[in-house]
């Protein structure tokens, strides 16, 4: 946080996200890594035919779900449209026009927006921070943000498992 003090009935919790899919579309999946109320979570799955921004939405969904209401969360993300999205707010335009995007084309994932909007509204505020994926410098936020990566690792390669073969 940004040092400054917590009302007594706020308390802090850290969401470490990512999402990702084989290919533009494929198998994918998505990893978080929650700590909070002095626990630490993980949580992953994944889906058959997705792309990487379904994933990387449904991981933010997932953390913000999971994370007991109340809270002021910190939620680091790889995604810079997820992160770019909550921080400047381009979903209240997307509402205003009817979930069009500014070409007027209808956004992508609307469900999975949608969702994490309602998902918003459980806590005193959200904190989007953007992280560096898969960087090998350090920071203090690497350590989450590696084993996110890592649970996505496996979430996809369980997917792509579970495909069926392709029909001669």
């Amino acid at each position: 946080m940004s040092g400054r003090r917590l009302p007594s009935y706020e308390s802090e919790a850290h969401a470490y996200t990512d999402g990702a899919s084989t290919g533009s579309r494929g198998p994918g999946g998505y990893g978080v890594v929650i700590s909070w109320n002095g626990k630490t979570q993980e949580i992953s799955g994944s889906e058959q035919d997705t792309t990487n921004l379904r994933m990387e939405l449904t991981a933010a969904c997932v953390a913000l779900e999971t994370i007991d209401q109340g809270h002021v969360v910190t939620v680091y993300s790889d995604s810079s449209y997820l992160v770019n999205c909550m921080r400047r707010g381009w979903y209240k335009n997307w509402r205003e026009n009817g979930w069009l995007n500014h070409r007027k084309v209808p956004v992508a994932n609307r469900d999975l927006w949608e969702r994490l909007l309602q998902a918003k509204q459980r806590h005193h505020e959200i904190l989007w921070r953007k992280v560096r994926g898969r960087s090998k410098s350090g920071g203090p936020h690497k350590s989450g943000n590696d084993r996110a990566d890592e649970l996505v690792v496996d979430a996809k390669k369980g997917a792509a498992r579970q495909q069926p073969p392709p029909s001669p």
